[in-house]
């Protein structure tokens, strides 16, 4: 018994050092002179360069009936695109790729 918990013990003390090792992004501890996702679409919204995800919402929202579920920002075709979890009424969950500096609605899976 003592033996099984010591081994329990140590492997979860090796964890984090795994981790790390295998290159996994460090979530808890932003860099210095790193800046979050966050961050920069805020600086673009406010700059004119980018629509902000309340009038992506609202577009979908005034589309297809239903709730956002998550949103997450990254790269469509070398431009910046909200990529928009999407549940409709009757449970159904979709993404929709929208271009970031436009609004457009470029894509919809599910």
């Amino acid at each position: 018994m003592k033996r099984s918990l010591a081994i329990a013990a140590l492997l979860l003390a090796l964890t984090p050092v795994a981790s790390q090792a295998q290159g996994y992004p460090d979530y808890g501890r932003p860099s210095y002179g790193a800046r979050g996702d966050q961050d920069q679409a805020r600086d673009a919204v406010r700059g004119g360069r980018q629509v902000s995800l309340s009038q992506v919402i609202a577009r979908i929202a005034s589309r297809t009936p239903g709730r956002q579920l998550n949103t997450t920002m990254g790269d469509y075709s070398g431009r910046p695109a909200y990529f928009v979890q999407w549940q409709t009424p009757d449970g159904r969950v979709m993404i929709f790729i929208v271009d970031a500096e436009s609004g457009q609605i470029l894509s919809r899976e599910g």
